[in-house]
């Protein structure tokens, strides 16, 4: 049961109505996560900022699903896992095999991969990474705007995988097979 009730977007009114209709002319529905957001529009507006920001990066649907698989993984957020593995398939076209090996943080890819790699050591240092974390990052050809869009993806992942596990946020996408 969800901590915090969803907003109704039927019912929503003022700042949060609005935020709620961006959602759904962007997604053609309103996911949990976004009506239970809805009680703070500050934090909704956020979300939507980054994510929206984001979408016309360099790095591209695919490696940001990617990042946002690993992320949940590592976060153990049922949510998110079920949210970006339909947002991989049905957005960024990643076959199952990329969706479980990029929620390993791999990929066949390798540029692709050494992303993965970085994104981990970002996740699992709390951004305390090494020297050779940069270096290797570059190293697969990532310049210093990819790399803050990795650190980017990365923290907009932190927001929504603790978001939904605090607030407990029911699944309304396919769950993710463990």
């Amino acid at each position: 049961m969800a901590r915090i009730e969803p907003i109704d977007p039927a019912t929503s009114e003022g700042r949060a109505k609005e935020l709620l209709e961006v959602v759904k002319s962007r997604l053609g529905a309103v996911p949990n996560m976004t009506k239970t957001m809805a009680v703070s529009p500050a934090t909704l507006d956020g979300y939507l900022g980054l994510s929206g920001a984001l979408a016309s990066g360099r790095l591209g649907a695919s490696l940001g699903e990617q990042i946002a698989l690993e992320t949940a993984e590592i976060n153990g957020c049922d949510y998110c896992l079920a949210a970006h593995t339909y947002l991989g398939k049905n957005v960024a076209r990643l076959t199952d095999a990329q969706i479980l090996a990029s929620r390993r943080g791999e990929s066949s890819d390798a540029r692709a991969d050494a992303a993965l790699r970085f994104a981990r050591a970002v996740v699992e240092t709390r951004g305390g990474v090494d020297e050779e974390d940069i270096q290797a990052v570059r190293g697969a050809g990532y310049d210093d705007e990819e790399i803050a869009e990795i650190v980017a993806h990365v923290a907009l992942n932190v927001l929504t995988n603790y978001f939904n596990k605090v607030t407990q946020v029911e699944v309304d996408f396919p769950v993710a097979q463990p």
